[in-house]
Order: structure tokens, then sequence, then C-alpha cells
């Protein structure tokens, strides 16, 4: 099981809203995890969810915004895999 970070440390260390991390839980793009009535976001999401705060933060980007982006992103990487695969059939 992968080590769990508490949300309330998460938004004192960034200075962000316990309601925006608990947004990108209910859009989808973060893992939150409630033991115990405490949220907590597990290590391996770490780097994502600090990502999507620096959007949040440098760009003013909102949860919906970082929702568009995150997809079209993992668009990209879907068509690059894809041209990878072409390419190298026809080596």
């Amino acid at each position: 099981m992968a080590n769990l970070i508490a949300t309330t440390d998460i938004c004192t260390y960034h200075d962000v809203e316990y309601t925006f991390i608990n947004s990108l839980g209910e859009a989808g793009l973060v893992e939150v995890k409630v033991v115990k009535k405490n949220t907590f976001i597990p290590e391996t999401e770490l780097q994502k969810l600090e990502k999507m705060i620096r959007m949040h933060r440098e760009l003013e980007i909102n949860v919906a915004g970082i929702e568009a982006i995150i997809h079209l992103l993992d668009r990209v990487e879907q068509m690059q895999e894809e041209m990878r695969l072409l390419r190298n059939r026809h080596i």
C-alpha cells in the first residue's frame, strides 16, 4: 500500500485551500483517500498534484481548465505512442 500524505499537510505546505484539492479529487484528477474522517493523498499522486497546484497558482487556471489540459496532454501522449508504434512497424 502506498504511503499516504494528509491533505492538511499538503494544503499548509503549498498554501492551497482544501476545497481545491477536494475539487481535483471529485473531478477524478487526483486520488483522495478517506481514513477515519481524514483525507489523504497517496504519495504516488504527489507529483501530479503538485503540477496541478502550479497550474492553478502560477497560471490561475481553475479546476475545469486543469481537467481540460490534463485530458489534452493525455491525448497527445497517446497519439505520440501510436506514432512511435507505427514508425516501428515500418522499420
